[in-house]
């Protein structure tokens, strides 16, 4: 049964810095590219941060770039999301997600596998 738990989420002050984590199982790992979304109340999910199965190729969203920093511990199962200088625009629910192919996960969003969420607060 394949599961992505996110874990790191809470409340964080403007400017601070938050690490999320995102545990996988019941799949191949190391042969999977993985990814970070997020949603806020009343928008659409949009895409944060995209990595390929070996960690050689990274993308980010716009909004994101130069602030936040994804990456994976193969031997861990796990792919990390380190966000820094949060804004209170990042507030929402940050969701981990697989593919068995990098387009999915960051050029058609549309991954295999999404784990349930973990909320980010970011308050002023």
């Amino acid at each position: 049964q394949v599961q992505l738990v996110e874990f790191g989420g809470g409340l964080v002050q403007v400017g601070g810095s938050l690490r999320l984590s995102c545990a996988a199982s019941g799949f191949s790992f190391s042969t999977y590219h993985m990814g970070w979304f997020r949603q806020a109340p009343g928008k659409e999910r949009e895409f944060v941060a995209g990595i390929s199965w070996s960690g050689g190729t990274t993308d980010y969203g716009d909004s994101v770039k130069g602030r936040f920093t994804i990456s994976r511990d193969n031997a861990k199962n796990t792919v990390y999301l380190q966000m820094n200088t949060l804004k209170s625009e990042d507030t929402a629910v940050y969701y981990c997600a697989a593919a068995d192919s990098y387009v999915k996960v960051a050029r058609t969003y549309e991954p295999n596998y999404w784990g349930q969420g973990t909320q980010v607060t970011v308050s002023s």
